[in-house]
């Protein structure tokens, strides 16, 4: 602030003349403001923002030169000594100096409780020695009519129409929108979604520097994107060429409270569609509501309530001491229709530094206590909410006070150490912030002995930064390749001739600017100079509109055979990946999800995810047809019913033995409608062909997120562990880990229920043909029967008197697996017994037989069976009826060779009281593929004698 001085009329030759163009936006007042000063010789203009003053400093230039305009902020001072015209912020026009013309913009702030006593004061002080001109809104006309009564008012109609649009979503805003927020967060936010939908977007908030809003300000302006988002700073005047504004909420927070937008401010911010002639237009988008009716009607009329009372605070300060100072400063208005505001940051700052004694010992005497009051009004831009910015003050005019300037080593470690470039963009802004600061102490040239180098260190690391801070926008909030694809044309005189061919190549003018796959496209990188490259590429998105809708019809009347499954559960169409898999509800019902495109519309990704769920249903359905024919049989039984479900869920294989839960009833209830309830698996046999195989191990690998493995070809019957296969992977696709190699289940499952039933009772002779049907080598049989549950008895070799072929392999049921593994015709295990019964008594052994093994006893082990030949007969124990009777009540048995013929020499009498004892217990029955070899020659018999006499002979 200044002590009073004398207004700019004073001691002219004529009255000077103030005049006050009032309207509502884009009605052409700053250009006239700015034409206006041009044409006098000598001129100030004063704007609410740093960046706007920045924006019409270059205008200024570009019309009358570097050598004759200046530029006044709190941060930048560029001031020719030639300089005649200004372009200032409101807070540093220089009042001291002597000009034609005068205007300060957007007047109506000063009724903002923060910075409208500003405002106030330049509408009560500054006047031009010829003209002044206070530029805004039609709501300040009847305050500024009282307080400025020699003014005259000039009410400008708006150039274009404004009008209300609804709201809308962010994927629906048209093209040159800007959305407008009140936070940092809410800016990232829809900055985010543009970029991930529309392609990208500029960002324009107060915080950044000139330069960083400049260059993000080029990204709109030369449509590399089509749409803006930023904070209500866009409602002071910034121009830009903007069709649609969409308010992102309804709210602001006004550095005290948060409270709704008014009529006016809202009108404010909509204001900036439709510039020059264009008409525009507003809404609301993302979480917003819809804007009131009542707001709509007062922002299309411009229609406002008038302002009651302008924010004041007294600008002639009493400097005798620091209370004095204060006093000042909280003295009520003198009129009305003024009104004291919010306190501001420099009244704030002194009153916590008049509470330090050592302050007001330095503070003695007018000129101390205007240094101190000027050190206060270092503006706080880093708003830390601490006390950080006062203590800086205090340190300042410390350093002032005690040795005259400030210590040159500290200020430049003070900006050295904002001139970094690493972080997050609110990192850099930050950094921004702080340099702002230290640019605005560098530019008090009678506070530094060499103002002028810190200066320029203070611009240095201000560009710096705002490079970097533009980069880390960009890099963010823009994809470069989506927004150039999704940017639309302007009109042009004569338009370039584009096409796609059926190969998806890209052709523009004779020249390939790159290739469509599925519905993305990769721009040619060789594609000329920049200019070329964008003219191109504007023209092969017009030809890539029409293509797109048209690939959609494409694949939506494609056959089945166009598509295909990946590894990485992408969807190719015609080779071409379009959509990818995820996991459904169930494994059998996965869900599709087309690739973003920033090419196709929601409408269209549906209709795509449509048509790829039909295919990928009907070929599971196809796939798993055993499934549907299962549960319709099952659904006839209430005991099938579970079974079928858990199939239903596991996609018709359930990986685990099955015989404790499954008795021989309910299995062969299941085996009549196609499950099988195996050692291994509960499963059905069809899923074990290839087709249903693969996509099995798609649908549990895309359960699993991972790749699919790679399933074995069909015709294997086994394979070694495939390295890479991730846990569970192989059981769950139907495969036994053995030993050192996997079985198929459904070999597996054969092999060991007819090895099962050959050593239901005893040891029986190894079949010749089990390792071909398993797939495996003979050296590695015992371990793979080892995992099946059986186990291999080598052949025994033959006493050195003994003359013949060697003796068969025999297999044998393990111990441990013969009880709980295999069940009584019954279900129950053999072995055990119902456990109300007690213990079997025991009973002596019968004279008349040797005793058998019983059909539920363990197999005998090797060593067994040698004391068992020792142990002599056992009695027989009687009768007993036939096992496998016929329907007759004829025995059957139906093993390899079919049924057994009846013996001759049998009748109706007890088989047991005919029969011989036997004196070898291992001599029990065993039911295989080919008969029983002989243990070795018979002595008595006629060919052994003979071989007796020839031997006398000799």
């Amino acid at each position: 602030m200044r002590d009073p001085a004398p207004t700019f009329a004073s001691g002219s030759m004529f009255p000077a003349r103030v005049k006050a163009v009032l309207g509502p936006t884009n009605t052409g007042k700053t250009h006239l403001a700015i034409t206006r000063m041009l044409a006098h010789a000598s001129g100030i203009i004063g704007f609410p923002l740093r960046l706007l003053a920045r924006e019409n400093y270059d205008r200024m230039v570009a019309a009358k030169g570097a050598r004759y305009v200046a530029l006044i902020t709190g941060e930048e001072k560029i001031v020719p000594p030639e300089a005649k015209w200004f372009a200032c912020t409101v807070e540093a026009m220089p009042l001291d100096r002597r000009v034609e013309f005068v205007a300060v913009d957007e007047i109506q702030l000063c009724a903002d409780a923060d910075r409208g006593h500003v405002f106030t004061d330049r509408l009560l002080n500054a006047r031009g020695l010829v003209e002044t001109m206070f530029l805004g809104a039609e709501t300040v006309r009847p305050l500024l009519q009282r307080l400025v009564p020699q003014a005259e008012v000039e009410t400008r109609p708006r150039l274009s129409q404004l009008s209300y649009a609804g709201p809308a979503k962010l994927t629906r805003l048209p093209p040159r929108s800007a959305v407008v927020a009140f936070s940092a967060g809410e800016v990232y936010a829809i900055a985010e979604a543009i970029r991930r939908r529309r392609g990208g977007c500029a960002v324009v908030m107060g915080r950044l520097s000139p330069r960083t809003r400049n260059a993000q300000v080029a990204l709109y302006q030369n449509r590399e994107v089509d749409f803006l988002v930023a904070t209500d700073a866009i409602g002071m005047g910034l121009n830009m060429d903007v069709d649609h504004v969409a308010f992102a909420s309804l709210q602001k927070f006004d550095g005290h409270r948060p409270r709704p937008l008014t009529a006016q401010e809202a009108a404010q911010i909509a204001g900036r569609a439709g510039r020059g002639m264009r008409d525009g237009t507003f809404g609301s988008t993302a979480e917003s509501p819809p804007l009131p009716p009542e707001m709509v009607e007062k922002i299309e009329g411009h229609q406002f309530e008038t302002l009651t009372t302008l924010a004041w605070r007294n600008s002639a300060l009493d400097m005798t001491s620091v209370d004095s100072l204060l006093d000042s400063l909280s003295m009520p208005p003198p009129v009305p229709g003024l009104a004291r505001g919010n306190d501001a940051t420099d009244h704030i700052t002194l009153a916590h530094l008049s509470r330090e004694q050592e302050i007001r010992k330095l503070a003695q005497g007018r000129a101390r206590v205007r240094l101190l009051w000027e050190t206060c009004q270092i503006p706080d831009f880093r708003k830390l909410a601490d006390d950080s910015h006062t203590r800086l003050c205090g340190r300042i005019f410390g350093h002032l006070v005690k040795e005259g300037h400030l210590p040159p080593d500290w200020v430049g470690q003070q900006i050295a150490g904002c001139a970094r470039i690493e972080g997050d963009i609110d990192t850099l802004m930050t950094r921004l912030a702080a340099i702002r600061v230290w640019a605005f102490i560098a530019a008090r040239g009678d506070w530094l002995r060499d103002a002028q180098r810190y200066q320029n260190e203070a611009r240095q690391a201000e560009d710096m930064v705002s490079d970097a801070l533009h980069e880390r926008l960009t890099a963010r909030f823009v994809d470069r390749r989506a927004a150039h694809l999704i940017r639309r044309l302007d009109d042009t005189a004569e338009e370039l001739l584009s096409a796609v061919t059926r190969e998806g190549q890209v052709v523009v003018e004779g020249h390939r600017v790159g290739h469509v796959t599925g519905f993305m496209f990769e721009p040619d990188a060789a594609a000329g100079n920049e200019d070329e490259r964008k003219l191109v590429l504007r023209a092969a998105r017009r030809a890539l509109q029409s293509e797109m809708p048209k690939r959609v019809t494409d694949l939506e009347t494609a056959s089945d055979d166009a598509f295909a499954l990946l590894p990485n559960h992408h969807i190719t169409w015609n080779g071409d990946e379009v959509a990818r898999l995820r996991p459904g509800p169930t494994p059998d019902k996965p869900l599709i999800e087309p690739l973003a495109s920033e090419f196709i519309d929601g409408a269209q990704r549906e209709r795509i995810r449509a048509r790829l769920a039909a295919w990928i249903e009907a070929m599971i359905k196809r796939d798993f047809a055993s499934l549907d024919v299962v549960e319709a049989k099952a659904a006839e039984d209430n005991t099938l019913r579970g079974p079928a479900f858990r199939l239903r869920e596991y996609l018709g294989l359930v990986p685990g033995g099955t015989e404790a839960e499954v008795n021989p009833e309910l299995r062969q209830k299941l085996k009549a409608i196609g499950i099988r309830a195996g050692r291994f698996a509960l499963y059905i046999p069809e899923v074990l062909k290839p087709k249903p195989m693969a996509l099995r191990a798609q649908l549990w690998a895309l359960k699993a997120d991972c790749d699919v493995p790679a399933v074995p070809g069909g015709g294997l019957v086994s394979v070694p562990p495939p390295e890479g296969w991730p846990e569970g992977f192989a059981e769950t696709m139907g495969w036994v880990q053995a030993g050192p190699v996997l079985l198929r289940l459904d070999v597996a499952e054969r092999v060991a229920g007819e090895l099962g039933h050959l050593t239901r009772r005893a040891p029986a002779m190894l079949p010749p043909d089990v390792a071909s049907r398993l797939g495996v080598k003979a050296d590695i049989l015992p371990a793979v029967l080892q995992v099946l549950g059986f186990r291999l008895l080598p052949a025994e070799p033959l006493a050195e008197d003994v003359f013949g072929p060697p003796g068969p392999a025999m297999v044998s049921a393990r111990r441990e697996d013969r009880g709980p593994r295999f069940r009584r015709p019954g279900g129950r295990p053999d072995g055990q017994r119902d456990q109300h019964r007690g213990p079997r008594p025991e009973r002596g052994p019968r004279p008349d037989r040797p005793q058998r093994p019983r059909d539920d006893a363990p197999a005998p082990a090797e060593g067994e069976a040698v004391a068992a030949e020792a142990a002599g007969p056992r009695p027989e124990r009687g009768p007993r009826p036939p096992r496998f009777t016929g329907k007759d009540g004829a025995p059957r048995f139906t093993g390899k060779g079919g049924p057994r013929p009846p013996r001759p020499d049998r009748d109706d009498g007890p088989r047991r009281d005919r029969r011989p004892p036997r004196d070898d217990r291992n001599e029990g029955r065993s039911y295989s593929f080919s008969g029983p070899k002989e243990k070795g020659p018979d002595p008595d018999s006629p060919f052994a004698v003979l071989a007796r006499l020839k031997l006398d002979k000799g």
